[in-house]
């Protein structure tokens, strides 16, 4: 389980910020990626707050990442894999519901869960 917990702040001009904040107060700065489609972002920053208590966590979306449907984007501790948040984007023609968003999200997760398993059974078989 991750040391980290996020909290989204505002998602405004094409960037999402949250806080991340520490589970326990000797965990060092945490090491955040962020995917769409199985691949990281580029320009996602982690910097300190000023009460040196959590980070600021910003996540630009790239304009080639949006398109009809929904963009699912996982935010993950990338020392333990831990997913710590995700949101979605919803564009183009109108979802019947969110349950397409939702979809979405299982797969990313699902992904990302076969990843992490294939991982420990190299690293232990």
């Amino acid at each position: 389980m991750s040391d980290y917990h996020i909290a989204k702040r505002r998602f405004v001009e094409g960037v999402w910020e949250g806080i991340v904040t520490r589970k326990r107060a000797d965990s060092p700065a945490p090491k955040i990626e962020v995917t769409h489609q199985g691949r990281p972002l580029a320009d996602v920053t982690v910097t300190d707050d000023p009460d040196g208590r959590h980070w600021d966590l910003t996540v630009p979306v790239p304009a080639n990442a949006l398109g009809d449907g929904a963009q699912v984007f996982l935010i993950t501790d990338a020392a333990s894999g831990d997913l710590l948040d995700s949101f979605a984007i919803v564009a183009g023609e109108v979802l019947a519901d969110d349950l397409h968003a939702e979809m979405q999200l299982l797969r990313e997760e699902l992904d990302m869960l076969k990843r992490a398993f294939r991982r420990h059974c190299l690293g232990t078989g």
